[in-house]
């Protein structure tokens, strides 16, 4: 795709709209938070046998009717096998909610017209999901951190520091959203954050990889006209990755059920913030610090120009 767009002409207003995106993102989850799953608050896991095959989506109406809030349900194996996880309530004490799975399967006899059988039913506390959410916090910034190594070994600083940035910018808008609509956060939408810092390092590693190689080759023109070149030459690419990607995670979403629900949303996001950042952030950063063709000239070899490097005496 051979293209002519001036992406570095909105590059202000490029930078304006994501500095917002960021601290709005900041600000919510500050006051906020995320909804947090069933992985990280702790609750109760329900495992129940149908006679006959059922409907989660029933099952979901007769727990919300019975005043539950925040519950998961998910076949588990058949159409007759029934997963319920559900959250610590607020309106009940400790001991209420350790007992919760016996509440619910009582709720779930009174309301179902044919025989249940309870198979499992099994209380997490709240320290298992404290240290899920330190180990996930920990994950996120050591993954930036190896981020950071990286580019700036393989490329120079100032690209590293755009790729963090550009990751940073992907990461907190995600959770952002999140923080936003309360959509629940589970372990699946962490691990699609780490996808989505995978995903958006691919992306900007090609723009920059491209950026380089024509500071290398067009001399005389100005960085922020390289750039530009750059972005044009890798857009192609960019946007059919973005797109393939996306049709299989709207797929997922539409048909992979609750369980990977937050995964898929996460991922959708991240997808196409990611997209925008390897056009945008990243090269913003680098015309931020002021790149230029002296930060990635090939070093001479010494002796290179010596006519009488190598010659015999």
């Amino acid at each position: 795709m051979d293209t002519k767009f001036d992406f570095m002409h909105y590059r202000k207003m490029a930078g304006g709209a994501s500095i917002v995106l960021v601290l709005a993102s900041l600000i919510s989850l500050a006051i906020n938070q995320v909804e947090w799953g069933l992985d990280f608050t702790g609750g109760t896991i329900v495992e129940v046998a149908y006679e006959n095959a059922t409907s989660p989506v029933a099952i979901r109406s007769q727990l919300t009717q019975a005043g539950y809030e925040g519950h998961v349900v998910q076949f588990f194996g058949s159409d007759r096998d029934i997963l319920v996880r559900i959250p610590p309530q607020k309106n009940l004490d400790t001991k209420a909610n350790a007992k919760l799975g016996e509440a619910v399967i009582e709720t779930l006899k009174a309301a179902s017209d044919q025989g249940i059988e309870l198979r499992r039913s099994e209380f997490v506390g709240p320290a298992v999901g404290e240290e899920l959410t330190n180990q996930g916090g920990i994950g996120l910034m050591t993954a930036l951190g190896v981020v950071l190594l990286y580019v700036a070994f393989r490329f120079q600083m100032k690209f590293a520091i755009g790729a963090v940035v550009a990751l940073f910018h992907d990461v907190v808008i995600t959770l952002g959203i999140f923080s936003v609509t309360r959509w629940n956060f589970d372990l699946t939408v962490l691990a699609a954050l780490l996808a989505v810092i995978g995903y958006s390092l691919n992306d900007t590693i090609v723009v920059s990889d491209r950026i380089r190689e024509n500071f290398r080759r067009i001399r005389r023109s100005k960085p922020i006209e390289v750039i530009n070149t750059s972005l044009n030459q890798t857009l192609g690419r960019t946007l059919v990755t973005s797109f393939t990607t996306l049709l299989v995670l709207v797929t997922l979403l539409l048909l992979g059920g609750e369980l990977i629900r937050g995964f898929s949303l996460g991922l959708i996001i991240g997808v196409i913030v990611g997209t925008y950042s390897s056009i945008y952030v990243a090269s913003n950063v680098l015309v931020a610090l002021g790149i230029s063709q002296e930060d990635l000239a090939i070093p001479e070899k010494e002796g290179a120009d010596d006519p009488d490097q190598g010659q015999p005496f």
